[in-house]
Formats: structure tokens, C-alpha cells, sequence
């Protein structure tokens, strides 16, 4: 009996076999142009888990029926590679499939450099993280970046049917019957992850006794029973974190808040209640703003309540307050006012600070000018006297563009409007 996992058996042995990823390798696409042409470059696999990385790179290379090692850039050591560049010197060339290839140290990368650079070793390295991030330069630009996506629910339909039915690799001596649901559960439950689907079947294979007939039907309850749960992956340091960091505040803004509790729910399962703290508070005051100026202090607040009853409880504040973060009205004027304001500190316009506006707390501060000729607003039935408070340099400068989002924005609006209209009838 193989003890090999079934996932591993059936890993494609041409590109030809290879499951989704069409953007690669379909007929015109980049790999299958490489295959057709006979040349391999090296190159860096990046995706999710279970989208076939490892898989896709050993495909490619028995496509053109090249001799292929693989390694581990954290496990295998600098010995390893030498080996494998002397079995390139012997048969000419190799395919050096590197797993965790943003984890390849310093030494093991300037000993591969110039095999990659001379092609002696063809390198296709794998990772779950973004090489943009994660790759050293130096291997970066010698390789060409391919991502790979996740999995559609079809593709995985496609790989357990495959794997059920091929008696080579697969389990298709076992004589085995999928009902439809059980088949749509597995490909639910894996979230992309062949792997998982995979691994799913295998267990269910095993562990279910096969009938009078010997046919082992395989049920949705069982299908359920070996998937145990959907496969959720988040790794919490990893590019994928962030991504939905980014589309949970992009949502919020956006006012989708369906969008908006899918990513909280992620990130509610990945038990990261500092991130979805932080980028809701972030969310209350830099994309709603003045539109709505209690969403940061009842965004806190939910934050707090949250922190002190923990996970589970915790998700019915934060529920609430995602669910008014992204239907309240939306506005960004009084930081980008600030931020115009902060461009011209920084580019040296910041001017003298008129003398009636200097401090007069001391004693000559009127025999130097300061301080003559203020008028105090409260001294004024209306509270306001046409004043200048800028520095000449900047005096007919306007940082705030008002919205008319929200009730209380609608207000501060009139009220600017009203002294800008005051302000130019002085003039």
C-alpha cells in the first residue's frame, strides 16, 4: 500500500494536467509559451496554501522531462545546494524547486546566485508570501514573479473527482461513490485548498467500511465528519493579513457593510482584535469624520467593550459599531485639511505669525508690538470679527473644503460659508 498522501500522488506530471491556474498555463499563456518553446526560466510561485505551487513547479519540469530536486530554504542546508549543482554538472542542468524561498539565507543565496545567472540551475521557488515584501532583490530580479489564485469550488470538484476515479495514483480501486452534496462539501469546506479537499477524501476513504457490494459511498455527513470545518487559513504575519485589513477598511468606506462584516468575520476567526481595534477607530475619524463626529468616540467604545468581555461576546460590539461605520455618511475634510496644510509647513511656507496674534504674557511685550490692536471675538454680539489669523504669506489661504455629508458637516458648512461670505463683504 502507498503511504504517500493522496495529495502527493496525484501531484500533475505535465502542465497539461495541471488544475486552474489558467492565466498560466492555458494554451498562449506565459508557462505553456516556456513549454512550448523548450526553455524554462527561473521563476518565484506565489499564492495562497493548497493552490498547487510545489505541484505546478514539478509538472513544469517533467513537461520537458528535466531532472528536478527539491529543497527547503529553511530545513535543507548550503551542503544540500552543492549537491544539487554538482548533479547539474552532471546531467547539464537542473530544476531547483525551492520551497519557503523568502526564508533562503544570505550564504545559501550568494552560493546560488551565479548557477541561476549561468542557468546551470533553474530555480522555482515557492511562498505563501508576497516577493515584492519578502524576496531579497538579488533573487528577485533574477526570476520572474507568476502568482498563483486561489482555487475555484470547481477546480476542486475537478481534483476529488480526478483523485477518486484515477487507479494509478489515486483511490480508484477502491471503488468508491461520491453523492453530490458530499462532493459539493468538500469543495466548499476546502476554501481553495486542494490540499485539504484532498486530504479529506482520503480520510473519509479509509475510514469508511465499504458496503455488500464493496462500494465505499461516501456521504455528505461524512464528507462533513473528515472536513471537520472550512479550511480557513490567516496567518496573522502574513501577506494575506494584511490584504484583508485592507479590503475591511476599503468596505467601511466604501459603505458596504455585507463587504464589511465578511472581513471582520475573518479577521474575528484569526482572533486579531488589535488590528480590527485599530483600523476601526482609524475608519471613524479618517473616513467619516465630521460626517458623523460620534462614530469615534461610539467606535472606542465598542472597541473597549469588546476588550473586556473577549472573544466570542466580543463580536456583538463590534458588529454594531461596523454596521454604522459603513452606513454613516462619509467624510475625509478635516484631516486632508490638515495634510494641505502640513505640505505647505513642510515646503517653508509657513510665514511670521501676525503681531496682534503674539503672545503678550510678559512684561515689553507692548513696546515690541505685540499683542496691539487684537479684537476678541467675544466681545462681539455675534462672536466673530473679520480678523487675519494667517500669516500674510498665506492670508487668503483655504485648507477646509466643507462637504455636505451628514447633519453635522451640513452645519459647519453654512457656518464656514457664512464667515467666508462676512470676510469678503469686508474687504
Amino acid at each position: 500500500m502507498n503511504q504517500q498522501p493522496l495529495a502527493y500522488r496525484m501531484r500533475p506530471e505535465h502542465i497539461d494536467d495541471i488544475i486552474g491556474q489558467e492565466h498560466l498555463v492555458d494554451e498562449g499563456k506565459i508557462l505553456n509559451r516556456m513549454i512550448q518553446a523548450e526553455r524554462l526560466s527561473s521563476m518565484i510561485l506565489y499564492g495562497p496554501p493548497g493552490t498547487g505551487k510545489t505541484s505546478m513547479a514539478f509538472a513544469l519540469a517533467k513537461s520537458l522531462d528535466m531532472p528536478v530536486k527539491m529543497l527547503n530554504a529553511v530545513v535543507d542546508k548550503k551542503k544540500d545546494m552543492e549537491i544539487a549543482v554538482e548533479e547539474a554538472k552532471m546531467s547539464g542542468q537542473i530544476v531547483l524547486v525551492l520551497d519557503e524561498v523568502h526564508r533562503l539565507d544570505k550564504a545559501k543565496q550568494d552560493f546560488l546566485l551565479p548557477h541561476i545567472e549561468s542557468n546551470r540551475v533553474t530555480l522555482i521557488g515557492c511562498t505563501t508570501s508576497n516577493p515584492y515584501h519578502s524576496i531579497n532583490p538579488a533573487i528577485r530580479s533574477r526570476c520572474h514573479l507568476f502568482e498563483l489564485h486561489r482555487l475555484t469550488e470547481e477546480d476542486i470538484k475537478t481534483a476529488v473527482v480526478r483523485a477518486s476515479q484515477n487507479v494509478q495514483y489515486g483511490l480508484g480501486d477502491r471503488n468508491i461513490e461520491l453523492t453530490e452534496d458530499a462532493l459539493e462539501h468538500f469543495a466548499s469546506a476546502a476554501n481553495g485548498d486542494m490540499r485539504s479537499a484532498l486530504n479529506g477524501l482520503e480520510l473519509a476513504a479509509s475510514s469508511t467500511p465499504a458496503d455488500a457490494e464493496g462500494k465505499i459511498m461516501i456521504t455528505l455527513t461524512i464528507a462533513e465528519e473528515c472536513m471537520q470545518k472550512k479550511s480557513f487559513t490567516h496567518d496573522k504575519d502574513g501577506d494575506a493579513h494584511y490584504d484583508v485589513l485592507s479590503a475591511f477598511q476599503k468596505s467601511i468606506r466604501g459603505s458596504d457593510v455585507d463587504a464589511a462584516l465578511h472581513y471582520l468575520g475573518r479577521l474575528i476567526e484569526a482572533g486579531d482584535l488589535d488590528s480590527i481595534a485599530r483600523r476601526m477607530i482609524v475608519c471613524a475619524y479618517e473616513d467619516i469624520g465630521l460626517a458623523n463626529p460620534q462614530a469615534g468616540p461610539r467606535a472606542i467604545a465598542a472597541v473597549e467593550a469588546a476588550e473586556r468581555v473577549g472573544f466570542p461576546e466580543a463580536r456583538i460590539p463590534l458588529a454594531s459599531a461596523i454596521v454604522e461605520l459603513s452606513l454613516s455618511p462619509k467624510s475625509n475634510t478635516a484631516y486632508k485639511a490638515l495634510d494641505h496644510a502640513l505640505a505647505d509647513i513642510r515646503n517653508g511656507k509657513s510665514g511670521e505669525v501676525p503681531a496682534h496674534l503674539k503672545d503678550t504674557h510678559y512684561q515689553g511685550a507692548k513696546a515690541m508690538g505685540r499683542g496691539i490692536n487684537y479684537k476678541y471675538p467675544h466681545h462681539d454680539e455675534e462672536g466673530w470679527v473679520n480678523q487675519q489669523y494667517l500669516p500674510d504669506s498665506l492670508k487668503n489661504k483655504h485648507y477646509y473644503q466643507p462637504k455636505s455629508t451628514g447633519k453635522f458637516e451640513q452645519a459647519l458648512k453654512q457656518v464656514y460659508d457664512n464667515i467666508q461670505a462676512k470676510k469678503n463683504n469686508n474687504r
